[in-house]
């Protein structure tokens, strides 16, 4: 059997074109829907929902990307209740990860492979200690960046041990670009997937018809991550990609984890609302989600 014919057969197929229209949708029915990330405080993300109703665009997720560990739980509860009110998911991410243990070589260009993964039992242990804690105060999204993890982290929400509700994002920092990672997460518990910032529209494509979780895309990125802005490309991605979030914002910052400041997270959201122009001239018709949609992570009251 040639191996073109073995691929389509377990679900994987090249896409033909850059305009190959995906039919598959969000819950609602919807085609789309807006995540900012690099929100670390609460600070940062009542400036953020503030702007949305300047601005009159929707976001429907928000992501903590330096760690579950360095908020405190008074900080995880404030923005628990802004996200509510906002009626918008807060995903939080696993703070431990090898630049931030002892690893040595995570530091180095060769070594920076290890990405955030976890080295060693306890380091598995204290990243599923800091899940369990963000749960118990009521965050219901967590974005992994450890396949690892990702499997015994599903095997928890199906055991009853963390919520049901529950969902994981993995992050672009794994390093995944290809069909057969994207069904392999999708299999390990993935209900949300971010690629590799860098895939053209026909690679994107060929994922999304391979799995049917969401996809998570970057629309701009810090100068560290490339510095390359998508805005243009935005409404053949949903056609592409559907169902997607549009991650929207990261050219405010210098890097991933920045710490961004309140104005900050204003311009972030001013960057949505460019994307959300884009859409809005050159593809109407696209479906957005309404926001606290039943299928969305939202956040549950602790206690």
């Amino acid at each position: 059997m040639r191996i073109e014919d073995f691929l389509e057969k377990i679900g994987i197929e090249e896409s033909d074109s850059n305009l190959e229209i995906s039919e598959k949708s969000f819950p609602d029915g919807a085609q789309y829907r807006f995540e900012v990330p690099g929100i670390q405080n609460p600070g940062a993300m009542a400036a953020l929902v503030d702007a949305t109703d300047d601005y009159g665009v929707k976001v429907h997720r928000v992501t903590q990307t330096k760690g579950i560990m360095l908020l405190t739980d008074n900080e995880i509860e404030e923005m628990v209740d802004i996200a509510l009110d906002g009626r918008m998911e807060l995903f939080l991410s696993v703070g431990p990860r090898a630049t931030y243990d002892t690893s040595a070589s995570a530091n180095t260009p060769e070594g920076s492979r290890i990405g955030y993964r976890l080295r060693g039992y306890k380091n598995l242990l204290y990243a599923l200690e800091d899940v369990k804690r963000a749960t118990l105060l009521g965050v219901r999204g967590i974005v992994v960046y450890d396949e690892g993890l990702l499997w015994v982290l599903n095997k928890m929400r199906n055991q009853g041990e963390l919520p049901r509700k529950t969902h994981f994002k993995v992050s672009a920092h794994c390093g995944h670009g290809n069909p057969a990672s994207a069904k392999l997460l999708e299999e390990i518990g993935a209900d949300s997937f971010n690629p590799v910032r860098d895939l053209q529209i026909p690679m994107i494509s060929a994922i999304r018809k391979s799995i049917d979780i969401s996809l998570d895309l970057h629309m701009e990125n810090p100068k560290s991550s490339g510095g390359f802005i998508r805005h243009y490309e935005a409404p053949e991605i949903i056609r592409s990609a559907a169902p997607v979030y549009l991650k929207t914002g990261g050219a405010v910052a210098a890097h991933h984890g920045w710490e961004t400041t309140k104005s900050q997270a204003a311009e972030r959201v001013r960057q949505v609302y460019l994307v959300q122009s884009m859409i809005n001239r050159y593809y109407p018709d696209a479906k957005i989600s309404n926001l606290g949609t039943s299928d969305m992570s939202l956040p549950e009251k602790s206690g």
